[in-house]
Parts: C-alpha cells; sequence; structure tokens
C-alpha cells in the first residue's frame, strides 16, 4: 500500500503541477481515481516477472516441427502466458499443481513462487484429482485414440504418429497412482486457440513452447497435485476479483 500512495500522490501533484488544481486534474474524477487504484492492486496480484519464452532450449526437430505448425501463430490471451508468480500453498518445489477451475498450471518454485501456464482443460481432465506422480515423459508423442474420442468424433485413425499435426503437440506428462496409469495427461496441443478455455476433449493442454518448457523442469517421479472442481477458487481469486466488485457496485468504466 505505501507504494500505491507514493505513485499516487506523484501522479496527482504532477496534474495539478500542470493545471494549478489543487484536488483533481482534467478528467480526475473518482471514479478513475478507481481504475488507478485498481490497476496498480492488480499489478500487484503477480510479480510481474514474464518467464522468458526462449528459444534456446528447444531441439533441431522441435524447431523443425514447429515451423511446420499447422495452424496460425495464435497470441495467447495476456492472463495465460506464462508467468512467474507470487504462490501462497506449501507445495514442495518442483511440485505440479493444476487448477482445471482457474485455467491454469503451476510448476512450484523456490521462495513462493511458481511459473503459472495457462492452460485449456478438456472431458478428460475432470475424470482425475489427487495426488499422482509423472510415471512417463514422451517428446512429439504419438496419439491412439480411444474408443469414445472415435465415437465422439467420427472417423479417426486407429493411430496418429507424433508431429506438428498431433493433438499431444510436442510434449506429454503421463501421470500414475499407485503405480497405474490415471488416463491423466498434460501434454501439447496443435490448437493454442483454445487456451484459457474449456474445452469437449483432451487433457491439460498448454501451448507447445510451454509444453517443452515444463517437460524440461518436471523429472520422472515429479508429484502431481490435480485440485477438484471446485477446489481451485483461490487460485482465480485476484484481479478478476477486484474488477468484478468494482462491476457490482454498479460503477461504469
Amino acid at each position: 500500500m505505501p507504494r500505491i500512495r507514493a505513485i499516487f500522490s506523484i501522479h496527482l501533484e504532477a496534474r495539478n503541477a500542470r493545471t494549478g488544481n489543487k484536488r483533481w486534474g482534467p478528467g480526475m474524477t473518482p471514479r478513475s481515481i478507481i481504475l488507478v487504484v485498481l490497476g496498480l492492486l492488480v499489478s500487484g496480484c503477480v510479480t510481474g516477472m514474464p518467464h522468458a519464452t526462449s528459444d534456446a532450449n528447444l531441439k533441431p526437430r522441435d524447431r523443425t516441427y514447429l515451423a511446420q505448425a499447422p495452424y496460425a501463430r495464435y497470441p495467447v490471451p495476456m492472463a495465460y502466458r506464462r508467468t512467474v508468480v507470487n504462490y501462497h500453498r506449501k507445495e514442495a518445489p518442483g511440485t505440479i499443481v493444476v487448477d482445471s477451475d482457474a485455467r491454469y498450471l503451476y510448476y512450484v518454485m523456490p521462495k513462493q513462487k511458481a511459473i503459472r501456464y495457462g492452460v485449456a482443460v478438456g472431458e478428460e481432465a475432470l475424470s482425475f484429482s489427487g495426488v499422482a506422480k509423472v510415471g512417463r515423459k514422451a517428446e512429439w508423442p504419438g496419439w491412439t485414440p480411444t474408443p469414445s474420442i472415435k465415437r465422439r468424433f467420427g472417423n479417426l485413425p486407429s493411430y496418429v504418429e507424433g508431429g506438428p499435426k498431433n493433438p499431444l503437440g510436442s510434449r506429454a506428462l503421463y501421470l500414475y497412482a499407485n503405480g497405474k496409469d490415471t488416463l491423466f495427461r498434460i501434454h501439447g496441443t496443435n490448437q493454442p486457440q483454445w487456451i484459457g478455455r474449456a474445452i469437449s476433449s483432451g487433457c491439460i493442454r498448454m501451448t507447445n513452447r510451454d509444453a517443452i518448457d515444463l517437460y524440461n523442469r518436471a523429472k520422472i517421479g515429479t508429484t502431481v497435485v490435480v485440485l477438484a472442481p471446485g477446489s481451485g477458487r483461490s487460485f482465480a481469486r485476484g484481479s478478476r476479483d477486484i474488477f468484478a466488485r468494482y462491476a457490482q457496485s454498479g460503477a461504469r468504466y
């Protein structure tokens, strides 16, 4: 709050110096003041450190396949881009936490930080919640459509080779619990336009570059906490709740 007061004071003093107004500058109504403060509050909800999407860790095959992607380069909404955030849960560094409610996946780091990735959530992702381990990892994995997927989408091949057209994308993490495959996957996608949304099929989808980044961090045996639907609301709170309360107050902006 001291930072907000100081910045806000500087803003008003600069306007007053230009206008001679001892109270508000031109257009500085109480409503606009609220928006200034909201903007500063929102900036405090995350650390403001976007995690660089460097291509330095891409392998030659990654570069080739990503260049051949059958979709236009899609600008992921800012709210779902890879970002380092403050993290207040108690999971140990190195843990993956999936919050399907908010469409986020977290990779926990030391000192109460985490890398937050935006994801798309498919129906299969809602079939499992609890604690699992990464039991298998794959680069540009092949895909075997399940019988239910075949019934839903009709004429599908029995197997799709890994590559830029494969719906599993660039990487896949396969989750196991008690030594058994949970059928829960964290994987890339050939439909990045759905990041941040719920979709009809698949598990947890990430952009292909984000999937590569997570794959490089996660090891076999990494703990994965999948929050049950409805239990991740605290993750979704923050800037969106601030604006929601302001809108519900009847103010217009």
